[in-house]
C-alpha cells in the first residue's frame, strides 16, 4: 500500500508548514489517474496521526475528474474514466489537462492572536 508512505509525506509537508501549531484539517487534492485510492489514502492517514501535531485533524479529500482539451475544436471538458471523447465535436484527439494529481491543497491551523 504506497497510500501509507504518499500520506506519510503529505503530512511532513503539512507539519513543516504548520511551523509547530496543532493542525486542525488537510485537504488533499486526488485525481483518478494518480494511482491513489482514497479511502487507502484515508486509512493511511488514520493510521499515521496519533503523536503528531495533526492528531485531532480531519482529512478533507477533494477527488477531481479527468480533464481534457480537445486539439479539434479547443473545448475543455471533464470526463469520467473511459470516456475520452470531446462532447462538443465527438474527437479523440484530446490532451489530458488533469486528473493525475495528488497535491496537498490546504492546511487549518489555530488562529494565533
Amino acid at each position: 500500500m504506497h497510500e501509507l508512505s504518499l500520506m506519510s509525506q503529505l503530512l511532513a509537508d503539512a507539519t513543516a508548514a504548520a511551523e509547530g501549531a496543532p493542525i486542525h484539517a488537510l485537504k488533499v487534492r486526488v485525481g483518478p489517474l494518480s494511482g491513489v485510492v482514497p479511502e487507502a489514502l484515508r486509512f493511511a492517514f488514520e493510521s499515521l496521526i496519533p503523536g503528531t501535531p495533526a492528531a485531532n485533524a480531519r482529512l478533507d479529500l477533494e477527488e477531481t475528474p479527468l480533464r481534457f482539451h480537445c486539439l479539434r475544436c479547443h473545448a475543455d471538458y471533464a470526463t469520467p474514466l473511459g470516456l475520452y471523447n470531446c462532447p462538443q465535436c465527438g474527437a479523440t484527439d484530446s490532451e489530458l489537462r488533469g486528473g493525475n494529481e495528488l497535491e496537498l491543497i490546504s492546511i487549518e491551523v489555530p488562529d494565533h492572536v
